[in-house]
């Protein structure tokens, strides 16, 4: 049954700031409780969890109407709950491994650029030297 349940990881820039310290959002059936979730998560991704929070999210009017002189909801977005899950020590999930990896990359090439420019920064405060040795006349 625990692989079973539809875990949909949330991607936003506040579950990749949560995912440094092994905490990851997912979307979870109403009707699941923190042992089916913890189970679930162990089954299909093989990792230790530690720890299981859930969060029970309202849907938002989408739309409010009158009728005769009554405010009326009219259409909702559908209610949702989220399960933040921790993981144990020296485990994690690769949901984000696309971004770290395109980080790396634009951090070392950076670093290339930062080397070139300093190599050529160093050649040009060189004195330029003449043919035979001596200052050329653009020095002097």
């Amino acid at each position: 049954m625990d692989k079973q349940i539809t875990l949909k990881p949330r991607m936003s820039e506040k579950t990749y700031g949560l995912s440094a310290a092994r905490v990851y959002v997912f979307e979870v059936p109403k009707g699941v409780n923190k042992h089916s979730i913890a189970s679930a998560v162990e089954a299909q991704f093989e990792v230790k969890v530690t720890t299981v929070n859930i969060t029970n999210i309202a849907g938002k009017a989408k739309r409010t109407i009158s009728k005769g002189g009554r405010r009326v909801a009219n259409g909702r977005e559908a209610a949702t709950k989220k399960a933040y899950v921790t993981l144990a020590e020296g485990h994690s999930l690769p949901f984000f491994n696309a971004i770290e990896e395109a980080e790396q990359k634009e951090e070392a090439t950076q670093e290339k650029i930062d080397k070139a420019v300093a190599k050529q920064a160093a050649k040009e405060a060189k004195p330029r030297r003449g043919i035979r040795g001596k200052k050329s006349e653009d020095d002097a």
